[in-house]
């Protein structure tokens, strides 16, 4: 059993109960990418040298190998390439699906399964269930404050059959009680909220040096096209944003709409923001495929934010039409649609458009 550590309580206490349970456990931490330029020498957020101390100090003491292995240039390529890109087209993504499914259930479950791993065990707060037909299924966490299935659902049904969540039926406070019973260094270490790979956490700094494409001076126009200012660049900005126009106007502007293909922002009244149907694609089922043409299910569009009733319109094999019980400010392209049917994550996808309030 390999274990993903990253130094903090959840992967820690994760490798400790299965050290209880009695699994062969072995930890694993991934160096990962992290900018070096002039006047920048830093270390990815998830593998710092702290981190890496706390990895190794705690599987000491759990009494389990540790090791630290490189994925530098699989993370570069997978992950910070699909970021700039992404912000390129217009869109906002979200780095951490793409780890998941390519660097910790891809690079590194394939290593662990060359070591002769069956499973690969992560500190997520997730479920896997098995239907009755066999095909693994993914649950919410019990603690539903930290439940990180929205995260994980574009994992394949091979990921998932290999997959093994231990912390899924705990709350965090239960977790860091654990740690500390066990002796964990970690049981109280903070978590990290920001962009592992962005050294001061400024994005568009950060696209700034490393995507300058994305850094194209263009118009900022009202709904009716009329030209109010000029922005540095779309990737800088993104749906429902307000600080940072530049522009003077008798009521508060918002940005409604980007348009990588023109270059343009389009501003409007927060009357205007709301929306309630959308489109994603690629869509992938987690567990084959829709259950129906049409479902009524719930839908997050950003990392733990409140489930809205909807209804799913299957359009194609991998797009859908989502129509929302009630509009939302803040359906950004680029971010996941993720699809639930109680606490069950069927899949998602990236939100592709939107349309207008019909």
């Amino acid at each position: 059993m390999v274990v993903a550590m990253s130094g903090g309580v959840d992967s820690s206490t994760a490798a400790a109960l299965l050290v209880e349970q009695g699994y062969e456990v072995i930890g694993i931490m991934l160096r990962l990418w992290s900018e070096i330029a002039p006047g920048v020498e830093s270390s990815n957020r998830c593998c710092a040298p702290d981190a890496v101390e706390e990895a190794r100090a705690v599987a000491h003491h759990l009494g389990i190998p540790f090791y630290l292995i490189n994925a530098e240039r699989t993370f570069k390529e997978q992950v910070v390439g699909d970021f700039t890109a992404e912000y390129t087209q217009g869109r906002t993504p979200n780095p951490c699906v793409v780890c998941n499914r390519r660097v910790r259930f891809g690079f590194l479950l394939d290593y662990a399964l060359a070591l002769g791993a069956g499973r690969l065990a992560t500190g997520h707060y997730a479920r896997t269930r098995t239907a009755p037909e066999g095909t693994r299924q993914l649950w919410r966490g019990v603690d539903r404050s930290k439940d990180q299935s929205y995260m994980l659902h574009r994992l394949s049904q091979r990921q998932l059959r290999r997959a093994l969540f231990p912390l899924g039926d705990l709350t965090k406070a239960e977790v860091r009680s654990l740690a500390s019973e066990r002796g964990l260094r970690v049981a109280q270490r903070p978590e990290s909220q920001d962009l592992c790979f962005v050294h001061d956490g400024d994005y568009r700094r950060f696209l700034r040096q490393w995507a300058p494409r994305t850094v194209i001076p263009g118009a900022i126009v009202d709904r009716e096209g009329n030209r109010l200012g000029t922005h540095q660049g779309v990737a800088f900005h993104t749906i429902g944003q307000r600080r940072g126009l530049g522009i003077a106007a008798p009521e508060p502007l918002y940005v409604l709409d980007i348009r990588p293909e023109e270059n343009l922002l389009v501003v409007g009244p927060a009357g205007a923001l709301g929306r309630d149907r959308l489109t994603a694609s690629p869509v992938h089922w987690i567990e084959g495929g829709p259950e129906a043409p049409i479902m009524r299910l719930e839908v997050e569009i950003r990392y733990h934010t409140e489930p809205i009733p909807a209804t799913v319109t299957v359009l194609d094999e991998d797009r859908v039409e989502v129509v929302l019980d009630h509009p939302l400010r803040d359906i950004t392209p680029g971010q996941s649609a993720v699809f639930y049917m109680g606490d069950r994550c069927l899949g998602g996808g990236p939100i592709e458009g939107w349309e207008p309030i019909s």
